[in-house]
């Protein structure tokens, strides 16, 4: 299910997109040296018992390889620069991580993957003390698709020593600091992860029917090094999402002296926001209460003088139940994308409390807390105000924030001043614009003007392109087309199979034709099989693997 900073889902491993654009052609710019090669070749349900999790140290490079852990098969010693890959990915997220985890055993397969950032991260800013992902730990990079696949969170655990514990532990949900730093260890160890990559323009020729892809290589600290290019059949684009900030509250982002601090960098800023003598949080999911969680748990008994404000009618759980979690199965991706796009918009607006509601436990440790304060005979100096929306905002002087607030039920009005605010708003998807805007003649669109996209995960571009061969796949970034599993890690495996499936033309990864109980609609949809590129053989994976 979807963010609200939802980390059942995953909004990002995005790519920042083109402060430097590149060039028309070929050549570097004058101010910038080339690449050495126009080409490197790289050598949301929340989880019982939820609180929150500082960040883990980044896994120690030293023991990043035992003895037992997956041995990453080096690329094409020489690439020749000027023949398309088959596929290259762009930003590098958990969704695109696993499609190179699954992509790497396909050793016919030429890809690539690029993101601007120097190193993974997944969500920094929630890794709160003790917080969980929403899914159980089988929706992993690669179960889900491929259980004996070597890039599993259970073949993490054997590199560190650590299955027994885990056994013992009985967790089926674990924490966002282990799945980040299981990520990483992934990133580590797969070969065609090219980190630093900024990717700056994509366009289509014409003349050798393929993609153009443009990328300007950085630095550690973030300066354009050199510019490249690398050419490809296929292009999957995994840029994910960026955090929302409501119009009402955008004038308060830059304020400089008072905190106002979006929930996706809130571990950056904790000892500034504790340090201030009134906070509000403004948001209701999951991301919003377990913040409210970790500044109640650290603020002064009597003294915690914090709001806690939500637009939906109440703090309301998740819901979870094991039928209701059948929309996060392929079976309702098919049925959902096969609706009306207007029957698939009211669906989206109506299905918030399957992606956007609180784990029930979050709630229960909310409430555990506040009780606890109560003891003594008192009440916690909090207020819990549901069905409230910010109308507008300003500073007052130069360190308090007022809101003018509008209750939604009651159509009353009035005014909050606070010192500090965390907006848990949720996320947004990125646009594609910015980076498909080569491509733009090409892409068919909606009534919306949203990017269509078929079952297959493509993009429905012109038969010109099409018709060569040629396709753009995109991960979380078709919830108007495939409903709210679209940012569910749950599918990141099944997805980056039917991708693989796609673009090699054959059951790479047999999938299943039926993955739930609830029948979805009176009418079937039958899974497409992608019709055969060339005949492709699976390598397998190196003995002791």
């Amino acid at each position: 299910m979807s963010p609200q900073t939802n980390p059942r889902t995953t909004p990002h491993a995005t790519p920042r997109l083109a402060t430097l654009q590149a060039g028309p052609d070929t050549a570097p710019r004058a101010d910038l040296q080339p690449s050495p090669r126009s080409e490197p070749d790289p050598g949301h349900r929340p989880a019982p018992g939820t609180a929150s999790h500082p960040k883990t140290a980044h896994p120690n490079p030293a023991h990043t390889t035992p003895a037992h852990a997956p041995r990453a098969q080096p690329g094409p010693p020489h690439h020749d620069p000027d023949t398309p890959r088959d596929l290259v990915g762009i930003g590098i997220g958990p969704f695109n991580l696993s499609l190179a985890a699954l992509a790497h055993p396909l050793t016919d397969l030429d890809a690539v993957f690029y993101e601007q950032r120097p190193s993974f991260a997944w969500h920094p800013g929630l890794l709160i003390d003790g917080s969980r992902i929403q899914v159980p730990f089988l929706a992993d990079l690669v179960t889900l698709a491929d259980p004996a696949s070597p890039w599993s969170f259970l073949s993490y655990l054997r590199t560190r020593d650590r299955l027994f514990p885990f056994y013992f532990a009985e967790r089926f949900h674990i924490q966002r600091a282990e799945y980040d730093a299981y990520c990483r260890w992934v990133c580590e160890n797969l070969p065609t992860l090219s980190f630093g990559h900024q990717v700056d323009a994509i366009r289509f020729n014409s003349e050798r029917d393929v993609f153009e892809v443009d990328y300007t290589q950085l630095a550690p600290d973030g300066d354009a090094e050199a510019v490249g290019r690398t050419y490809a059949k296929n292009i999957v684009l995994g840029i994910g999402t960026e955090p929302d900030v409501p119009d009402p509250l955008r004038p308060l982002v830059d304020a400089p002296a008072v905190p106002v601090i979006h929930a996706a960098d809130y571990l950056d800023h904790r000892e500034t926001l504790l340090a201030a003598e009134h906070i509000t949080v403004i948001g209701s999911g999951q991301s919003g209460a377990e913040i409210f969680l970790d500044l109640l748990r650290h603020r002064p008994a009597g003294r915690e003088r914090l709001h806690w404000l939500g637009r939906t009618a109440a703090f309301a759980p998740m819901e979870y139940s094991k039928l209701g979690l059948e929309h996060f199965t392929p079976d309702y991706t098919r049925y959902f994308q096969s609706l009306a796009e207007p029957v698939r918009d009211q669906l989206v607006a109506s299905q918030w409390q399957l992606h956007k509601g609180i784990d029930a436990e979050t709630l229960a440790a909310i409430h555990d807390e506040l009780y606890r304060r109560t003891l003594d005979g008192g009440w916690p100096d909090t207020v819990l105000t549901p069905g409230v929306q910010v109308r507008t905002a300003g500073r007052i002087a130069t360190t308090k924030v007022e809101l003018h607030l509008e209750h939604l039920h009651q159509n009353t009005r009035s005014r909050l001043t606070t010192d500090a605010v965390v907006l848990a708003t949720g996320y947004r998807e990125r646009p594609l614009g910015r980076i498909l805007a080569g491509l733009d003649p090409y892409l068919r669109r909606d009534s919306q003007e949203r990017p269509r996209v078929d079952d297959q995960y493509r993009l429905v571009m012109d038969p010109s392109v099409t018709g060569s061969g040629c396709n753009v796949y995109v991960q979380n970034a078709e919830r108007h087309t495939h409903g709210v599993g679209t940012p569910d890690l749950g599918l990141a495996a099944w997805r980056s199979a039917s991708i693989l499936n796609s673009v090699t033309g054959q059951e790479a990864y047999p999938l299943p034709t039926r993955t739930a109980f609830t029948t979805f609609g009176l009418q079937q949809q039958e899974p497409r099989i992608p019709r055969a590129r060339q005949p492709r053989t699976l390598t397998p994976l190196l003995d002791g693997i």
